[in-house]
């Protein structure tokens, strides 16, 4: 995809606003690139293994207060990275970098959700990404009201790709080599463009 986007814009100027994808183009720095450095909003899932399937709360259950780099857990309790007083503010300023989040053993001990929360552990921890705050922009991408027309138009372009597989054959090539691909694809691409052309055309019926 990035080299896709690269040599299209590289040949023909075009950069697009916005990409439209699946779950497989949602990791952590397919989305950095996209956002930080080519500026492109992705409509794409996050790739996040962070979601429980055991019936305890996931990460997504817990509030981020980006303000004092903190998590609030379901039973309001904040959760720090650390908790060391620093006469040098900056060395507990936020950085780009992986942490771990953690609750105090005295607030999980009494909580009447812990059994909901970590019923195997003594507290609580939360993982936080390099580049969560990435991630998170994704995340309201995918949560606007502009997504479902933007996985809309994905489907749209994907079902070109499915009908050559399985209408014109494409599922195996004939040719081998780069040479005999790009042919073999330029032929399918100019029948596929016919058989569109042939549907815009109207129908002129024979008069005797």
């Amino acid at each position: 995809m990035r080299k896709m986007l690269d040599r299209t814009e590289e040949r023909f100027g075009i950069k697009p606003d916005w990409i439209a994808a699946d779950t497989a183009y949602g990791a952590a720095g397919n989305l950095v690139w996209l956002t930080l450095k080519r500026k492109i909003l992705p409509f794409i899932p996050v790739f996040d293994k962070g979601e429980r399937k055991d019936g305890t709360f996931s990460r997504s259950d817990f509030s981020w207060d980006d303000e004092n780099d903190r998590y609030i857990c379901p039973g309001g309790k904040e959760m720090l990275h650390t908790r060391r007083s620093y006469s040098d503010p900056a060395r507990n300023a936020p950085v780009w970098k992986a942490r771990n989040y953690r609750a105090l053993k005295s607030d999980c001990t009494g909580c009447e959700l812990k059994a909901k929360c970590c019923p195997n552990a003594e507290r609580r921890s939360v993982h936080r990404e390099k580049y969560e705050v990435v991630r998170d922009f994704a995340r309201a991408c995918t949560a606007s009201e502009f997504n479902p027309k933007a996985q809309a138009r994905r489907k749209k372009v994907e079902m070109l790709f499915a009908h050559l597989k399985r209408i014109l054959g494409l599922g195996r090539l004939r040719l081998r080599g780069p040479c005999g691909v790009q042919d073999e694809f330029t032929l399918a691409a100019t029948a596929q463009n016919l058989r569109k052309l042939a549907k815009l055309k109207p129908m002129v019926t024979a008069t005797g």
